[in-house]
């Protein structure tokens, strides 16, 4: 590695002998497994984040999330390998800074860049030389350019030679065993020749492989492209499924018929909505960015829509289904299967159960839910949420039921036993396929 400078072979050595310190801002579903990631491999990490909840449970040796387990943050915080904190200005201890903060929508779908923003300001406050700073937010390209850059250099030093800075796209998939944050390439695009080195360098210590690209702006739209794909994709399959019920043909019998197909074919499944926070999220970031050039960005828009409109027309279909059984929908008694954006996780962002339970609400169903990883429904940013807590998933409890909506398919669920005693099912994933106890009494939507 030939880094000319004394700021950068100092922030170099320290990062190959593993005496940098790494600082992760924003302790989340990307942040906290990528502070693990480095962990793992013998850096020391300071936690950063405004949710003085989290970074107080972290200190306590407790996990917030269901894939990282408490001893381990216990036993890294024993050792001291591991602080969080909700003081910004201890940023200046850290030697890389990866922020790792949300990137939402505003309600009229516009870039929302509050946090990185803010955290750059805090960040520009105590920033001092030899520092690498890596953007890992997902946003449009142009803003660690644009964006990041200006608020750091109001510190009064210089980017290439004082500090140095990148953007890396995280690719964190919550609950995927087979891929986790440091056995999946990372994409790293930097700001010059000397911070991509540096955060090349950086991330080949702790990940299989690293993907250096060009510039920022390249590895930023890299994770647009990466998550409008598969909302392009997942739109797709959604209004074939709308044709499909409409001819009376079983959508998901096609797909799987389709799927023995060795090239030129990758599955992809209907369902009530998009979930996560960068599928539902993402694409508009682009079609934003296509506005800004005087373009439109029509298939992207589409399918946006497209996805936007599953979960009125699951409601829909519930309430064919109460009415085909000689019941309305207002009053009806409506449980909610998995309100988490995808099975097995505790992550409930985005997910299209809120956006179920908003317009259940709206048409006065008596509502309830379960799901055995979010005990209580969370509040959130984009939706109004009603205070429900799980319930426990019993034979009375199903059949006191008038309908049961599967959303989320998790593996702890019993679907035989849910087959069972549920007395009108739709099911949104597919997931009661192989139950004989369930015919007769099961819409799929």
């Amino acid at each position: 590695m030939n880094i000319a400078g004394n700021n950068s072979q100092q922030l170099a050595a320290s990062i190959q002998d593993q005496t940098a310190v790494i600082g992760v801002v924003g302790l989340g579903y990307v942040g906290l497994p990528l502070a693990q990631t480095f962990l793992n491999h013998g850096f020391r990490c300071l936690g950063f984040d405004i949710d003085k909840k989290k970074t107080a449970l972290i200190q306590a040796g407790e996990s917030y999330i269901k894939h990282i387990d408490s001893e381990w943050i216990a036993a890294q915080v024993a050792t001291g390998q591991l602080q969080a904190t909700s003081q910004m200005d201890r940023l200046a201890e850290a030697d890389a800074v990866l922020i790792c903060v949300p990137t939402p929508l505003t309600a009229d779908r516009q870039p929302d860049l509050s946090y990185v923003r803010a955290t750059s300001e805090q960040l520009a406050t105590v920033l001092r030389p030899g520092q690498l700073v890596v953007l890992e937010s997902t946003t449009y390209p142009g803003t660690t350019r644009d964006v990041v850059l200006p608020i750091l250099q109001s510190s009064g030093l210089a980017l290439g030679s004082d500090f140095f800075l990148a953007y890396s796209p995280e690719r964190e998939d919550p609950g995927n065993e087979k891929f986790t944050a440091g056995s999946i390439p990372k994409v790293v695009g930097g700001m010059d020749s000397i911070s991509l080195q540096l955060a090349d360098e950086l991330y080949s210590q702790v990940v299989v492989q690293t993907v250096p690209v060009s510039s920022c702006e390249v590895a930023e739209a890299c994770k647009i492209l990466e998550n409008t794909y598969r909302s392009v994709n997942i739109a797709m399959v959604n209004e074939m499924k709308l044709l499909m019920d409409a001819i009376g043909i079983d959508v998901w019998e096609v797909i799987e018929a389709a799927s023995t197909k060795p090239f030129g074919f990758q599955p992809f499944y209907p369902g009530p909505g998009l979930g996560g926070h960068c599928i539902p999220i993402d694409p508009f970031y682009l079609s934003w960015l296509a506005r800004q050039h005087s373009m439109e960005a029509r298939f992207i828009e589409l399918a946006g829509e497209v996805n936007s409109s599953m979960p009125a027309h699951v409601v829909g279909q519930i309430q064919r289904a109460l009415e085909a059984s000689g019941r309305a929908l207002a009053g009806a008694r409506v449980g909610i299967l998995g309100v988490a954006y995808k099975p097995n996780v505790d992550d409930p962002r985005e997910s299209p159960a809120f956006r179920l339970l908003e317009l259940l609400e709206a048409a006065a169903a008596e509502l309830s839910y379960n799901d055995p990883y979010i005990p209580q429904l969370p509040q959130m940013r984009s939706f109004q949420v009603p205070q429900l807590s799980s319930q426990p998933l019993t034979r009375e409890y199903l059949s006191s039921l008038d309908c049961l909506v599967v959303v989320t398919d998790h593996d702890q669920y019993d679907w035989e036993f849910i087959a069972t005693h549920a007395p009108l099912i739709i099911d949104t994933r597919n997931a009661l396929k192989d139950q004989p106890h369930a015919a007769g009494k099961t819409w799929k939507a």
